[in-house]
C-alpha cells in the first residue's frame, strides 16, 4: 500500500530540510527527485516543483509558482499531452513513493 501524502505533508518535502527527501508530485503521484537535489533543492531552477503537485505547471511548462498547483483541468489539448509526457519522464527516472490525498 502507497504512502497518502496530505498538501502539509508533502511540503515538508521541498527541500528546505537537508534530512528531508525531496518529493515532487504529478496527477496526484508522488515522486522521490532527492537524487536531483541540484535541479529541485532550495536555489535551484526547478525549486518551484518541490514539495507540490506542479501538474498545471508542468503541462504550461511553467517555473512560475502561481502555476505549480495540481488542478490541471484548464490545460488544452497540447498542454494535456506535455503533462502526460512529462509523467512518463519522471516514471522512468524516479521512484514513485506515493500519491497525494
Amino acid at each position: 500500500m502507497s504512502k497518502v501524502f496530505t498538501p502539509e505533508e508533502l511540503a515538508k518535502h521541498d527541500g528546505t530540510d537537508a534530512s528531508a527527501a525531496i518529493y515532487v508530485a504529478i496527477k496526484g503521484t508522488v515522486f522521490d527527485v532527492s537524487s536531483k537535489k541540484e535541479m529541485y533543492g532550495p536555489g535551484a531552477g526547478y525549486h518551484c516543483f518541490a514539495g507540490k503537485d506542479a501538474s498545471k505547471a508542468l503541462g504550461k511548462s511553467s517555473l512560475k509558482p502561481e502555476d505549480c498547483i495540481a488542478d490541471y483541468s484548464g490545460l488544452d489539448e497540447k498542454e494535456m499531452k506535455t503533462l502526460d509526457d512529462w509523467v512518463v519522464f519522471f516514471e522512468k527516472r524516479y521512484p514513485v513513493v506515493g500519491k497525494t490525498a
